[in-house]
């Protein structure tokens, strides 16, 4: 269990970095590098990174929402539960407590 999770942050660490770091500005300078070197027009060079750079940051997105459903199936098989689950049962817990205080308010005799 914890491999699979090991290598799904890897993976998801590796995406966000190269979708982060290659920027516009950063995608020209490669375009023009690849037109100078590769004998590609400028404009199909950064068509060509830009595609990358979408495709890159899907994958980003897709493996982050995977390792969190891992993550979140595994707390729950050891029996953690989530932020937003105990700031649910919290609140449950001061209504009722609020309720009760009602109750024991309305069967007290007045002052």
């Amino acid at each position: 269990m914890v491999e699979p999770v090991r290598d799904l942050l890897q993976r998801l660490g590796l995406a966000a970095v190269g979708a982060v770091s290659l920027t516009a500005e950063r995608i020209d300078e490669l375009a023009t590098l690849l037109s100078e070197r590769g004998g590609m027009r400028r404009d199909e060079a950064r068509q060509l990174l830009e595609d990358a750079a979408t495709r890159w940051r899907g994958d980003a997105t897709r493996v982050s929402e995977r390792a969190g459903e891992t993550l979140h199936d595994a707390f729950t098989k050891l029996g953690l539960v989530t932020r937003e689950e105990l700031d649910e049962l919290e609140l449950r817990v001061a209504q009722v407590e609020h309720r009760l205080r009602l109750l024991e308010s309305q069967g007290s005799p007045a002052d």
